[in-house]
């Protein structure tokens, strides 16, 4: 039987072992730029059997928290050039997670201060990430966004395409469609942020077009054995919710079945909550995955320890295990888990925005034992 510290192939990507970084947003990119702070941070955990970066905005309209790293400059993706360089001389296999925040926004962080773009015209009772005049950080209220025109949407369509290829030509290994915690994909799959009255909108079949139509472009653009996908069928985060959630996100995993993508990883419960928040099963949603014809690689997240992660790998349940806070405060999680040694503490304080401190002045254990 698989152990969680095996290799795995998952499409066209070749893993050291199962132990994943999640993408942790950590708002140290200004001007969406990712410079040398940024490429020590990932260098630091290139020791992941997979990183997923940081959540990372297709354009300027789908940026949704300062100094969150974008995917659509030049300078950007220089920038992330960098970073998957490093990764890769230190043996490490790297993804980017790409991002359409829709209504999750601000009008300071948008072209022109415009309002934030969603499926419908409902604002989120949910908070952003802005910068002061003085440097410091804050949370605020999300701006009320404006719906989308039908007209409208395959722009935004061609915008995941394009970025998928800069991702791909910036040295990445591949992408992870971020569909999930009630960001703009995520949106429109959900009735209580979906009120759409066209072929977007409605039955689950219409909420789930916008996702396979960005999934289409992006495989058909970089190959599915380099794409991925993160879902959350449950998550209340950012104010998202559905009326009947098992025949929307069963219907959508028979969906990605057919494409032979690189993996499906799917946050159980509430995002960084309740895992069992809302009952749902996931043991079924990924039968119904494998009954289909699918045959991507399981990854699960949520709140996973040593012994969980152990557990999901050997007994079948999940191919990969995402660590998220784990791996922020430990930049060596993999031995760590290999030799059940213990974890760092974790910075609350400097999670979000700052330099180095809490980012990247984790020990090692090396470093411990030097000390």
């Amino acid at each position: 039987m698989p152990s969680l510290f095996d290799p795995i192939t998952i499409g066209d990507i070749t893993l050291s072992s199962r132990v994943v970084m999640a993408p942790l947003t950590r708002n140290r990119s200004p001007k969406a730029v990712p410079n040398t702070l940024n490429v020590t941070y990932y260098e630091q955990r290139a020791t992941a059997g997979l990183i997923i970066t940081e959540a990372t905005a297709i354009t300027h309209q789908g940026q949704g928290y300062a100094d969150v790293p974008g995917l659509y400059t030049p300078e950007a993706l220089d920038g992330w050039r960098k970073v998957t360089e490093a990764v890769h001389k230190q043996g490490g296999k790297i993804v980017v997670q790409m991002w359409h925040v829709g209504r999750i926004s601000h009008t300071s962080l948008q072209p022109d201060g415009g309002k934030p773009v969603a499926p419908s015209a409902i604002a989120a009772k949910s908070k952003t990430y802005l910068i002061n005049e003085d440097g410091t950080g804050t949370f605020a209220e999300t701006s009320e966004p404006r719906a989308l025109e039908a007209s409208e949407i395959p722009g935004i369509v061609e915008d995941y395409r394009k970025a998928a290829r800069a991702a791909i030509d910036a040295g990445f290994d591949g992408v992870e469609i971020h569909a999930a915690n009630g960001y703009l994909i995520d949106q429109f799959l959900r009735s209580s942020a979906n009120k759409r009255e066209d072929n977007y909108g409605g039955s689950v079949e219409n909420r789930a077009r916008f996702l396979f139509e960005v999934v289409d472009a992006i495989t058909q653009e970089i190959g599915a054995g380099r794409t991925g996908i993160r879902i959350s069928p449950v998550t209340p985060a950012n104010d998202v919710s559905d009326d009947d959630p098992k025949p929307l996100f069963t219907y959508v995993v028979e969906g990605l079945a057919r494409y032979g993508l690189s993996y499906i990883h799917v946050i159980e419960g509430a995002t960084g909550g309740d895992r069992a928040f809302a009952g749902f099963d996931y043991d079924a949603l990924r039968k119904a995955y494998e009954a289909a014809g699918g045959n991507a690689a399981w990854m699960v997240n949520n709140g996973y320890d040593r012994q969980m992660a152990l557990d999901a790998v050997e007994s079948g349940k999940a191919d990969l295990v995402a660590f998220g806070k784990p791996f922020i405060a430990n930049p060596d999680l993999v031995r760590r888990l290999k030799e059940n040694a213990p974890l760092n503490a974790l910075d609350q304080e400097n999670m979000y925005g700052g330099g180095a401190k809490g980012y990247t002045d984790y020990p090692s254990l090396t470093q411990e034992a030097a000390e």
